[in-house]
């Protein structure tokens, strides 16, 4: 039977929520401690999983999940924990592009992946690809599965085209993306499901076309020579 997230670890996020204060949370330690130990186990399997069909280098589950403690020191908002389970597995070696993130809340789960902050000369390569090869782009982000699994492309977006390229260009919604982000809801019912961890898993195998294509791009330079 798979390892699945169980209710209490949902209804902990709610009462926190609502209590989201260090004496409350000292008196409900023994909820938190039984719900982030489900969490653990959840992620090591969802681990055990990707690696299935993809390289992660996370060296556990553990050591993929966020902390519920909150850097309250530059933030306005000075509740001291957050009120979600959430991850990200990172894909092994510099040739595997692309990042996965998981978001567990009740009413708001969802399944996240892709490029949340480019570097500047990335950033650079993949406005440059998609300049030269906008038609690719296109297929890749209309393909059936894509968008019966993430609807459209996601994420920040300049307000005005970035310079070099003009206002008439076919891509231009592409080209003004500053992220490249791909999101997964889920249901509370979906999340406390017995085979929630292959959902998951399945989720994030939607994301590998996209993944290996962005994958090309920026580990290979305009001759289409290695850069490692």
């Amino acid at each position: 039977m798979a390892t699945r997230i169980h209710k209490e670890s949902l209804d902990f996020l709610t009462d926190l929520a609502q209590n989201n204060n260090r004496e409350w949370f000292n008196r409900n330690k023994d909820r938190y401690v039984e719900a982030n130990n489900n969490m653990i186990a959840f992620a090591d399997a969802l681990l055990a999983e990707m690696n299935k069909h993809d390289r992660i280098e996370n060296a556990s589950g553990k050591k993929s999940l966020y902390r519920i403690y909150r850097d309250v020191r530059f933030s306005r908002d000075k509740s001291p924990y957050h009120t979600c389970w959430d991850g990200h597995l990172h894909r092994a070696t510099k040739q595997l592009r692309g990042g996965y993130y998981f978001h567990i809340e009740p009413g708001r789960s969802s399944a996240d992946g892709g490029f949340f902050g480019p570097v500047p000369d990335d950033l650079k390569r993949i406005r440059q690809d998609i300049d030269a090869n906008y038609e690719e782009w296109q297929g890749l982000l209309r393909e059936k599965t894509f968008v019966q699994t993430f609807g459209k492309l996601q994420g920040q977006q300049l307000k005005l085209m970035p310079k070099g390229y003009p206002v008439t260009h076919p891509a231009i919604d592409l080209l003004r993306h500053k992220q490249f982000i791909l999101r997964h809801s889920f249901t509370d019912t979906e999340v406390l499901g017995p085979n929630f961890v292959y959902l998951l898993s399945d989720t994030y195998k939607a994301m590998r076309p996209f993944f290996d294509y962005m994958s090309e791009v920026l580990t290979t330079d305009g001759n289409g020579e290695s850069l490692f």
